[in-house]
């Protein structure tokens, strides 16, 4: 087949031009020109004919709507997040840092699908084929198609292999295919028709049609795009793992962000044993559900209740420190706040971990002026425990605790929590969904809460003890009270 011509086309101004050039000849903006395929030179006659017929235009009211079918991973927190498994033809894109564990648990994923579509069909008969043992609807998923299939550009088969036995998936029948070239991973695609292909990664693909290297934003942008449309065109589910820049964004043009149905970041500290992986973007479910993983000898495993790890191991209470409820998607947390305020001098420093540090100058300024607390010679450090983030305002009003009982020096009671959003003028606006908040807070064994008033609830919560503030100074004063 005939290599495609290719131009360059400016990111900011959509110009062309036939070579590349350091300075865009339409707009003079700098390094903005990315290699592209030119569009066919056929009659525009000859063009429209080869396109299928234009679809019905039909009104909203009268499209059946129906829930998508979905084939659970086999693990529990990345369906979670996923909004309840995998979606016939999805694509799913997934980054994070280096050895963060994203190959580990797409294999493991793979793995644990590979063996449910096994035992589906040994249910089911040979005289059934893929249908339920009950006779019923045909089931969705690898039982009906070609099964998995793990296509790694970074790795050969024989790494793959080394890494499965190392978790202890033994005897493993998930299809390995070493390859990085576009043309030849959807011929293999095409053939083997699997239900679910995970391509690792796919800065590592590149296209015959293009000549600039594997990973360029124009080889990136293709291979992405050609593998969208065989996805929803085979009913294929593809997951594509993508590297991340030292920001921790994913690499490439973001234009691959909105090709796909679903982003998830995987993050965590690689010298932890602890990973959250977190939907920015869902088309088949909720954004910014978090999922929880420790990793172990045998792999990531899924953490049924991650407020365990964001909790403080003090045997008493300790300055300093104020646990918050906090949402992610659907799933409350328990998290620990930590403040420390020390001398600072004439150049006080502020400094936030996991939390946005202009929101850390803002609630000072708030505590200076309508609480009488002054923090204006101090350091201050505040740190979210176990490496969460938080980016809900819900949290302002633990800040505020955490800090004032740092500077006085004089611990919070102990099954203590608060949790609302402060605003400049001093007033404690309400978190929403706060009864699951406090529920979640009451299942854990906590006693003593600060919540804004319009989050009180109107029937009291068993073994919980609630204090409905509406400003900052009164959430002072009931420390006051409860020393």
């Amino acid at each position: 087949m005939a290599k495609e011509k290719t131009l360059y086309s400016c990111n900011e101004c959509g110009g062309t031009s036939p070579k590349w050039l350091g300075k865009c000849p339409h707009c003079n903006a700098w390094n903005s020109l990315v290699e592209i395929v030119a569009e066919s030179t056929a009659p525009a006659k000859n063009r429209f004919a080869a396109l299928a017929k234009t679809a019905e235009v039909a009104t909203l009211a009268d499209i059946e709507a129906s829930d998508v079918d979905r084939t659970p991973t086999g693990q529990d927190e990345l369906d979670r997040v996923l909004g309840g498994g995998i979606v016939e033809g999805g694509v799913v894109l997934i980054g994070g840092d280096p050895g963060i564990g994203k190959s580990t648990l797409l294999l493991q994923a793979l793995d644990s699908m590979q063996r449910a579509g096994q035992k589906t069909l040994s249910a089911a008969g040979p005289s059934q084929g893929a249908r339920a043992p009950s006779g019923g609807r045909e089931l969705h998923g690898v039982s009906e198609r070609g099964g998995t299939l793990y296509v790694t550009g970074e790795e050969s088969g024989a790494q793959v292999a080394l890494r499965a036995r190392r978790l202890g998936l033994d005897g493993s029948q998930v299809q390995v295919l070493a390859e990085i070239q576009l043309e030849k991973i959807l011929a293999t695609l095409d053939v083997q028709k699997p239900a679910i292909a995970v391509i690792d990664s796919i800065q590592t693909v590149y296209s015959e049609q293009l000549t600039s290297a594997p990973g360029s934003v124009a080889q990136v942008r293709e291979c992405a795009a050609h593998l969208t449309r065989a996805a929803k065109a085979s009913g294929t589910a593809i997951v594509l793992v993508g590297h991340v820049t030292k920001e921790g964004a994913l690499a490439g043009p973001r234009v691959l962000e909105h090709m796909v149905d679903t982003v998830l970041y995987f993050e965590g500290d690689t010298h932890s044993s602890f990973r959250l992986i977190r939907a920015i973007k869902n088309r088949f479910g909720a954004v910014n559900e978090i999922g929880v993983f420790a990793m172990t000898e045998k792999g990531l495993k899924g953490v049924s209740n991650p407020s365990a790890i964001f909790l403080s191991q003090h045997a008493e209470p300790v300055p300093g420190s104020c646990v918050m409820v906090t949402l992610e998607g659907t799933r409350p947390m328990l998290v620990e706040i930590q403040a420390l305020v020390d001398n600072g001098g004439p150049s006080p420093r502020r400094l936030s971990v996991g939390l946005d540090r202009d929101r850390l100058a803002m609630l000072l300024a708030v505590l200076h002026r309508h609480a009488g607390v002054a923090c204006l010679d101090q350091d201050v450090f505040v740190n979210a425990v176990g490496g969460v983030r938080i980016s809900e305002p819900a949290a302002d009003l633990a800040v505020m605790l955490a800090i004032t009982s740092s500077l006085r020096g004089r611990a919070l009671p102990k099954g203590f929590l608060a949790f609302g959003e402060v605003g400049l003028a001093g007033e404690v606006r309400p978190a929403p969904r706060g009864q699951e908040r406090l529920k979640e807070a009451a299942k854990l064994g906590f006693s003593v809460a600060v919540v804004p008033k319009a989050n009180a609830p109107k029937k009291a919560i068993e073994g919980l003890t609630i204090h409905a503030v509406e400003r900052v100074e009164e959430a002072l004063q009931v420390l006051r009270t409860l020393d």
